[in-house]
């Protein structure tokens, strides 16, 4: 599904797309937001959205196989809620 197709989706009865559209990117900046901040994010039925860090390590590049150090960063992760699990199951 894209974000026209999520629009569509979601978009109530007598709220203009525009409206619809705005809401949705809102809720992406607010979850990037608090993600930013290392708070966590619970969508209800859909999942938790955390943020994990990554250690450093030593990895190898692929076109010469020279070994280089990756470093540490924080990365996104999401874990599904049961219903969700239990949706798709």
């Amino acid at each position: 599904m894209n974000k026209k197709e999520l629009i569509a989706a979601v978009k109530p009865a007598n709220a203009s797309t525009a409206v619809t559209e705005s809401v949705i990117d809102a809720l992406g900046r607010v979850i990037q937001d608090a993600l930013k901040k290392g708070d966590e994010v619970t969508l209800p039925g859909i999942g938790k959205l955390t943020v994990k860090e990554r250690a450093a390590r030593t990895g190898r590049n692929p076109a010469t196989g020279e070994e280089m150090q990756i470093p540490a960063k924080k990365v996104p992760a999401f874990a599904a809620a049961k219903a969700l699990k239990e949706a798709v199951a």
